[in-house]
């Protein structure tokens, strides 16, 4: 007798009076969405020999009962959140052949009693909170296929039983706390293929008898405490395809470890090894991923390594390579990283690195280099990250750099770089970091680097021979924290424009021939006097200048301000003239105004309006005004905070405005949302957050002002079929990628990380460019180091993180999760509620890409392709159930810069979920 109410959408709990159908045999109930705990009574049914219960949400223990079900052959119960520990009745289902039991909350060790399922094949246990170590009697499971403890908090010595296991072709033990050396008995298990404990305390050396594996395909040591060189034997390891050795003390030369077209990723960073790299990596043309960074490797680069056609990541810095770079890497077209920083790499830069297309990252700084920067680099359309920074390279910077649209860090500092800087480096509209410094630049900066709208981090062109007037179309670099211009020749004064820049933290004048009063800001009023030293004039309120006065106003200043006082005269002789018609139009207004002000404007008498760029009073009035009372006709938007409203400002700015609902009393709705916004969007600056503009904060009428985001929001964007259609696959990363670096920079570049706990679609902002903007900040949390952290239940449903339910921990890895749904929302067109319930099973982990995807779009092609096939995979390893299996954003962030790795999946038509899930991201 068989009862299958799996994928059913069942809710309630599991009733105990199936115990009654005794001669049922196989009961499935798995994917759904059943709650409460597993009743005793399913003991009861002695004859049943398949239970599968996975993708719930039981609570509760498994029941001792269950070990009475002795006909038993599969018993599933991952993925269904129940706790406890494992009860030792389990070892009674001698004829049991699958048991998992992963990705839940079990706790406790793990009983001994198991070693009685003699016929057990499977046996996952990963991902709960197991502790204690692995009982030897483990090793009795001889039939045993596949084991996997991984993300648990096992300790002790991994047991030397387990080499009874001659079966076993996939042991997975990795991010536990095992310690102690890896036993030689490893070494028996022939069969096996994947070989994984990474993250744990192992040390001493690799075992000589690891050289017996010789069907392993995968082997992760990676971030363990081991140490010793590697033993030749592992050169029989001929079927290697993955090895993963960072992180670790292993000292001595590399083994011959290339066979062939087997191995296709080799990470062995920060460890001691020394000498050549086997000659035999040359050949190696199935590599795919190289990390060797951070050891004291000496070769020559061009001879130790080839051509790879597939080569994606490749990171040989801080080594002692030396010799040429090889004009022949310019074949590897899929290479998306090239970092050789920190080596003694000499020569010219091949300009056939131009033909790089898909290069997204090359940084060969702090290298012995000379010659000049090929202008062929203008051809690498996908570069954000240009950093050749201290070596020799001389010449002028080519123009053909402007062509690089993408661009968003550029180092050239500490080259012998002469001549002017080109103007054509303003077309680079994404940098967001330059450094030209320590070179011998001359001419006049551009104004047109005053383009550069979205340099945040660093603008440094100091120690060069740059002279004329600072252009002050610079203040547009509103965004612009860090300013270092010392030690040039530049004349003239600072442009009272500065003002504007009003993310400036750090300033340094010095070392000019700069005169006149600065800037008023408190950037340059607050910055040391070693800022403006050794200039030929400069003046103002900070110490060790001399104050400003008439002496110190220059003649052309002096002649400015004369036209300024003529000007004045004519418009106050103008304003004489028309003050009679403005009190005519006043009087017809006055009735109207004194009615909106009555019901608004008198309730604010004793608080505040803030804003960064505005007079508040006559800000919060022209708001006011421009929504008249704030008519319905403005509302753009309705939630459960209040409205949105557009406003057109007398200056012509657009702005959104969001006003909270009142309350009886005269009190906000959601003061505290109200308050975390403001402070929230106070202290980060992004070009992919919402600008907060201002606030108005009483008891009467509280509200926030924001820039406009002309096609609105993500969500109504999806719902409509023909503007959803304008929002090709390309654009559609572009909003991705934006979001991410977005959560990248809340999480990892804030004074204390940000959580925005409600990332949702409805609250991704698009502008008329159709580039992304977080917004919505009401819910958002600062991570307080050392802090629990608790928090109440926040978000929209159908992007909450799942752990959010039971353990209110706030982390960044909610932020993540949020993330992950927003990304297949993108990509599908419509909330991916059910494909997420559905990648529990077999059925929806075989779906095929091209199905999920936005049917109103036709099939992406050639690269557009590849990006959204590494787009879904990221997607997917966002919403993992086990929060610490998500990667951070930081990854995310950065793995989408350099637009992924160029998948071997083909054809596109038949890449399925399962996949993607299984790729490495």
């Amino acid at each position: 007798m068989k009862l299958d109410l799996s994928i059913n959408h069942l809710n309630g709990s599991i009733p105990s009076t199936l115990g009654n159908l005794t001669k049922l045999s196989i009961l499935y109930l798995d994917q759904n969405q059943i709650s409460g705990s597993i009743p005793s009574q399913i003991g009861n049914l002695q004859a049943l020999v398949e239970l599968t219960l996975f993708q719930n949400n039981l609570t509760g223990q498994i029941p001792p009962a269950l070990g009475n079900l002795s006909n038993l052959t599969i018993l599933y119960l991952y993925k269904t959140q129940v706790t406890g520990s494992i009860p030792p009745e389990i070892g009674n289902l001698v004829n049991l052949k699958e048991l998992d039991l992963s990705i839940n909350h079990l706790d406790g060790s793990i009983p001994s009693t198991l070693g009685n399922l003699t016929k057990l094949s499977i046996l996952y246990l990963d991902q709960n909170q197991i502790s204690g170590s692995i009982p030897s009697q483990i090793g009795n499971l001889q039939a045993l296929v596949e084991l996997t403890l991984f993300q648990n908090n096992l300790t002790g010595q991994i047991p030397p039983a387990l080499g009874n296991l001659s079966m076993l072709t996939v042991l997975q033990l990795f991010e536990n706390q095992f310690s102690g050396s890896i036993p030689p008995e490893i070494g028996n298990l022939v069969n096996l293929k994947e070989l994984e404990m990474s993250t744990n305390l192992l040390t001493g050396s690799i075992p000589s008898t690891l050289g017996n594996l010789t069907k392993l395909i995968v082997l992760y040591l990676d971030d363990c405490q081991l140490s010793g060189s590697l033993p030749q034997e592992m050169t029989n390891m001929t079927n290697l395809s993955e090895l993963q050795l960072d992180g670790n003390n292993f000292s001595g030369h590399l083994p011959h470890l290339c066979h062939g077209g087997s191995l296709k990723a080799f990470t062995a960073f920060n460890n001691h090894f020394t000498g050549e790299i086997p000659r035999t990596f040359r050949n190696c043309t199935s590599l795919m991923r190289v990390r060797l960074n951070g050891n004291q490797l000496a070769a020559n680069v061009s001879e130790a390594f080839g051509v790879y056609p597939h080569l994606i990541f490749m990171d040989v810095s801080d080594n002692m390579l030396f010799g040429e770079l090889s004009p022949h890497w310019g074949e590897c077209q899929n290479l998306t990283k090239l970092q050789l920083s920190g080596n003694n790499i000499t020569g010219r830069i091949p300009p056939q690195f131009g033909q790089l297309g898909q290069l997204g990252v090359l940084d060969l700084s702090s290298n012995h280099l000379v010659g000049e920067i090929p202008k062929e680099f203008g051809r690498l359309a996908s570069l954000f990250n240009l950093t050749l920074n201290d070596n020799q390279l001389s010449g002028q910077l080519p123009q053909e750099i402007g062509n690089l649209s993408n661009l968003e860090i550029l180092d050239l500092s500490m080259n012998h770089l002469s001549g002017p800087i080109p103007p054509q480096l303003g077309d680079c509209s994404k940098l967001h970091f330059l450094k030209l410094s320590e070179n011998v630049l001359n001419g006049s900066i551009p104004f047109q680097i005053g383009n550069l709208v979205y340099l945040q981090g660093l603008l440094d062109l100091s120690h060069n021979s740059l002279n004329g007037k600072i252009p002050p179309q610079l203040a547009k670099l509103a965004s612009l924290e860090i300013l270092n211009l010392s030690h040039n020749m530049l004349s003239g004064s600072i442009p009272p424009s500065f003002d504007g820049m009003v993310s400036l933290q750090s300033i340094d004048f010095s070392y000019n021939v700069l005169e006149g009063p600065l800037p008023s800001s408190k950037a340059f009023q607050k910055a040391p006097t070693d800022a403006f030293i050794k200039n030929k004039g400069l003046c103002g309120e900070v110490q060790g200048l001399q104050p400003c006065n008439a002496s110190s106003i220059s003649h052309g200043d002096a002649s400015k301000r004369h036209k300024v006082v003529i000007l004045i005269i004519l418009l106050f002789s103008v304003l004489v003239l028309l003050f009679a018609i403005v009190g005519i139009i006043s009087s017809i207004y006055y009735q109207r105004r004194r009615r909106i002000e009555k019901g608004v404007l008198e309730r604010s008498r004793g608080n505040t309006f803030s804003t960064w760029n505005y007079d508040g009073i006559s800000t919060f009035e022209d708001i006011v005004e421009a929504t008249e009372g704030f008519d319905d006709k403005y509302c753009i938007g309705t939630g459960g905070y209040g409205k949105v409203y557009k406003a057109n400002l007398p200056a012509g700015q657009l702005v959104a405005v969001k006003k909270l609902h009142p309350l009886e009393g005269g009190y906000q709705s959601d003061q505290r949302s109200f308050r975390n916004e403001i402070k929230a969007l106070t202290e980060i600056r992004h070009r992919n957050i919402v600008k907060l503009y201002g606030f108005c904060s009483h008891a009467g009428c509280s509200f926030l002002v924001y820039e406009y985001m002309e096609r609105g929001s993500l969500a109504s964007i999806l719902s409509n079929d023909e503007v959803a259609a304008q929002l090709d696959w390309t654009l559609r990363v572009k909003v991705i990628k934006c979001v991410a670096h977005a959560l990248s920079y809340m999480h990892h570049d804030c004074t204390l990380p940000i959580v925005h706990r409600d990332l949702s679609s409805n609250n991704v902002l698009l502008n008329s460019k159709l580039e992304a903007s977080v917004s919505d900040f009401g819910t958002a949390r600062l991570l307080i180091p050392d802090s629990s952290n608790w928090t109440t239940l926040a978000g929209t449903c159908g992007y909450i993180a799942p752990e959010l339910a039971y353990t209110m921990r706030v982390t960044e890895k909610c932020d993540v999760y949020s993330f992950g749904v927003v990304a297949l929302e993108v990509m599908m067109g419509s909330h991916p509620g059910e494909l997420i319930s559905s990648l529990s099973s077999s059925s929806g982990q075989d779906t095929l890409l091209k199905d999920m995807l936005d049917p109103r779009l036709s099939d992406p092609m050639a690269d557009v392709a590849q990006e959204v096939l590494f787009v879904v995979s990221m997607a997917l390893a966002c919403i993992w159930l086990d929060p610490d299996s998500r990667p951070t954003m930081r990854h995310v962030a950065q793995e989408l810069s350099i637009r992924g790795p160029c998948f071997s999946l083909q054809p596109f038509h038949a890449v399925t979920l399962r996949q993607l899930m299984d790729l490495k991201v």
